[in-house]
């Protein structure tokens, strides 16, 4: 069974068509990555899927149930979180505030309490800076607290939009070990990556867009040794 199903979805900004027919798929327990240039649709893909952007033709499936009409906590509770671009936590709050809100669709406190205790155990920065405002936080731990809350939520499916963004090398490679562990343990994900040859690197399959249309599909191995692929987007 397709975790995730995306047919022929047409969507963008007022009137404005971004998305001329996009179709992908997600497997339980896979990474698949969209790559293309700058204007290609990746991130509205990713907006349309989880709602923030109307589809004005295609369709959206999660487990094997049309999305159009579920608000995202109703997307949430069946498994389906958004991780945005840059803003992906609350800089006001502390970090376990942070962790807190994240937990609002777990069943009970003490379910909250254990999973924190969880992500404590995986990430023991994050229980040194608990008391701490997250807007102390540097980009990367940003990024990793953003990933700290999924690991509490536990979800199916995952969309993460550039988590590589303005990150040091070192943090980039931490936080796609991050997603490689969560993925081993039964999440999948359906990332934008702009650092193309690492995204295809951790990925099961990928999709390459071009102005808001499939243009190439395959496994990450097979995406990375493909001539068309190297020239336009790995440098090569």
């Amino acid at each position: 069974m397709k975790l995730l199903e995306v047919r022929d979805l047409h969507a963008g900004y007022g009137r404005v068509t971004i998305l001329f027919g996009i179709s992908l798929a997600v497997m339980p327990r896979e990474i698949v990555c969209l790559i293309g240039p700058n204007g290609a649709g990746k991130s509205t893909v990713l907006r349309a899927i989880v709602g923030q952007l109307p589809a004005t033709r295609g369709e959206i499936l999660f487990e094997e149930m049309a999305t159009a009409g579920m608000d995202p906590q109703e997307k949430g509770t069946r498994g389906l979180i958004f991780i945005p671009q840059g803003q992906n936590i609350f800089p006001s709050l502390t970090v376990t505030e942070n962790l807190e809100m994240a937990g609002y669709l777990l069943p009970d406190r003490e379910t909250l309490k254990s999973r924190r205790e969880e992500v404590f155990a995986v990430f023991p920065w994050i229980a040194q800076r608990r008391h701490r405002p997250a807007r102390e936080l540097s980009g990367g731990q940003r990024q990793m607290l953003a990933l700290a809350r999924v690991l509490l939520m536990q979800p199916k499916l995952v969309l993460l939009d550039e988590p590589s963004l303005g990150l040091a090398p070192l943090m980039v490679e931490e936080i796609f070990e991050r997603i490689l562990q969560m993925n081993r343990q039964g999440t999948s994900f359906l990332l934008v990556e702009q650092n193309a040859r690492k995204g295809l690197a951790v990925s099961h399959r990928a999709y390459v867009l071009e102005q808001g249309r499939n243009r190439l599909q395959g496994t990450g191995r097979e995406l990375l040794t493909n001539p068309q692929v190297q020239k336009l987007y790995l440098g090569g």
